[in-house]
């Protein structure tokens, strides 16, 4: 009976695979004593088995048991440190943030957000939209250069000139380079957590803008 511990005890990420790689183990000892025995009981008196085969099994099959307490144990502190990393999380409950979103909240007539092009644009222009895709205002003229956050303000005005009532808005960046293609970009805007939810070791953000983002998007708080 061949025992890999290399496949036995690989790729144990979670506590179902450590128990299902202990049952395994269990059923091989099982295996090497019953098979042990029968080569015992039916061996020729006269010329003795060989017991550096059982040896090396039983060795092997002890050096897989200790890997799979050292997986076990791995996996019980990797839970812990998650644990930890998701109450150190709570702290950002109330406190304001900046993610990336499309997404900006207009409070007390300012709105303020930045944008990062992929690369440099000889044309860009903002654009702040209503959540149905109403456009209200167009922002042109506006740096090009890549790689970099541009900072923008908003004065909560529509193309009227008129105030537009506080609120939650989409902003969209239209940007092309010289040969009039489509530049990539993302948009951050800074708003305020107010719950958190855990799943998978992961712990994601609902925020007061309405949008949700994971905790380890965050590139500011305040």
């Amino acid at each position: 009976m061949e025992i890999s511990p290399s496949t036995a005890t690989g790729g144990l990420t979670t506590t179902t695979d450590s128990n299902i790689a202990k049952d395994k183990l269990d059923t091989d000892y099982q295996s090497f004593l019953k098979l042990l025995i029968a080569q015992v009981s039916n061996q020729d008196p006269l010329e003795p088995m060989d017991s550096t085969t059982f040896v090396s099994q039983l060795a092997q099959l002890t050096q897989v048991e200790q890997s799979i307490v050292t997986n076990a144990n791995l996996e019980k502190i990797d839970t812990r440190l998650s644990n930890v990393e998701s109450l150190s999380d709570v702290q950002l409950i109330g406190r304001d943030v900046t993610v990336p979103t499309d997404r900006v909240e207009l409070r007390d007539g300012q709105a303020a957000f930045t944008y990062a092009l992929s690369r440099d644009a000889t044309d860009v222009a903002i654009r702040v939209m209503t959540a149905d895709g109403t456009v209200l205002r167009e922002m042109t003229g506006q740096p090009g250069i890549g790689g970099t956050d541009h900072a923008v303000t908003w004065d909560g005005r529509d193309v009227d000139g008129l105030p537009v009532p506080d609120g939650v808005f989409r902003v969209e960046v239209l940007a092309r380079d010289s040969a009039d293609n489509a530049v990539p970009y993302d948009t951050s805007s800074t708003t305020r957590v107010e719950q958190l939810s855990f799943a998978g070791g992961v712990t994601t953000m609902l925020l007061r803008n309405g949008d949700t983002a994971f905790a380890g998007t965050v590139t500011a708080v305040r």
